[in-house]
């Protein structure tokens, strides 16, 4: 009986816990529920405010963009269309120097070309050269030669006792320009050909000098053809006659009495002549000087001769005076003989008064 009424009160009180846990469970449920309930509502609060400060925020940068955009995108254009002004002022430079380069190019085709209104380019080397190596008295431009023809030399290098030296300048452009063509081009046939018309260019050329300039005694018995770069000159130095083998440079020497000469040939040439010039120069001078010095030497000789002359008619003149002082003394003498004839003869070296004015009168007299 007493286990059933244990187990029975057990029961009970294991009901009455299990009831009491179940109504503290559910009472914790509700609390907690509230309290989710509460933090649902705060975090709801919190999200809203969060929200409204994010938009916030974002319209802020929203708008400082814009505005930093907007002055940005000023700022570029502002750059960009300096940028761009430099640009087109550079492009219309560089158009205008294309032009000037374009009329440069014209220019010196029109030199190229032989268009006497603007000269050759080797007449102006050659004028550059002689401008800059010797002084303008020694040379002389556009000289005729011979009196019944109206050619006239490019220039004339003047010599010791007025002989003039010939010097014409010489460049066909064509000719040499064909050789430069078959170069490149690697065809030793064309230029074989093209070498021979430029060899045959020069012939004629130095052929008219010879006829129109050479003529001593007015002139030297050779003239000078100038070629105006080195380049020209090398092809006509290293040129040989395919028959003779001869060179082209010596056969225009012996046939038609011609020089042909490149920049540094001409350049050393004229250096010699004016240093020849300069050492003639030095020499007329200290020839004159010397003459200066004989002259001087010889009137000295004359002037010191003349002083032994005045001496010696000095000599004379004084002798003559020492005769004529003891002529006076002697009369003196005689006269005082006559005056007191009883006087002894009065010292014949010692003058008298009446001596010395005989003297004086003598002398005018004389």
């Amino acid at each position: 009986m007493d286990t059933i009424l244990t187990i029975i009160l057990a029961l009970i009180l294991i009901a009455t816990l299990a009831l009491l846990y179940l109504n503290i469970k559910s009472n914790i449920k509700k609390d907690d529920k509230n309290k989710e309930t509460e933090e649902m509502a705060n975090l709801n609060a919190e999200i809203v405010k969060l929200k409204d400060s994010l938009n916030s925020t974002i319209n802020t940068s929203l708008s400082s963009m814009s505005s930093s955009f907007n002055n940005l995108s000023t700022g570029v254009t502002k750059d960009m269309t300096a940028a761009l002004t430099k640009v087109d002022e550079k492009v219309a430079a560089f158009n205008s120097q294309v032009e000037n380069l374009n009329e440069s190019q014209k220019g010196i085709n029109k030199i190229l070309a032989g268009v006497k209104k603007y000269g050759t380019l080797a007449e102006f080397s050659l004028a550059s050269l002689l401008k800059d190596l010797l002084p303008s008295s020694q040379y002389s431009s556009n000289v005729k030669m011979k009196e019944d023809t109206g050619e006239n030399v490019e220039f004339a290098i003047k010599l010791q006792d007025g002989v003039l030296v010939p010097v014409d300048s010489h460049f066909p452009v064509e000719r040499y320009k064909d050789i430069q063509d078959a170069h490149q081009q690697d065809d030793k046939k064309t230029m074989a050909e093209a070498r021979t018309k430029l060899a045959r260019a020069f012939k004629e050329k130095a052929k008219s000098v010879n006829e129109k300039y050479i003529v001593p005694p007015k002139t030297t018995d050779f003239a000078i053809v100038y070629a105006p770069t080195e380049s020209l000159f090398l092809e006509l130095a290293n040129y040989q006659d395919p028959s003779t083998k001869e060179l082209l440079t010596q056969e225009l020497m012996k046939k038609y009495k011609v020089t042909i000469m490149g920049p540094n040939n001409l350049s050393g040439y004229l250096q010699s002549l004016h240093m020849g010039f300069q050492s003639l120069r030095i020499k007329k001078h200290a020839s004159e000087i010397y003459d200066h010095l004989k002259k001087i030497s010889t009137r000295f000789n004359m002037h010191f001769n003349n002083v032994l002359v005045l001496r010696k008619k000095l000599e004379e003149a004084m002798s003559v005076v020492d005769s004529f002082g003891k002529d006076a003394r002697a009369i003196n003498r005689s006269i005082d003989s006559i005056k007191n004839p009883n006087d002894d003869d009065p010292d014949p070296d010692t003058p008298s008064p009446i001596s010395s004015y005989g003297q004086v009168e003598k002398r005018k007299v004389s």
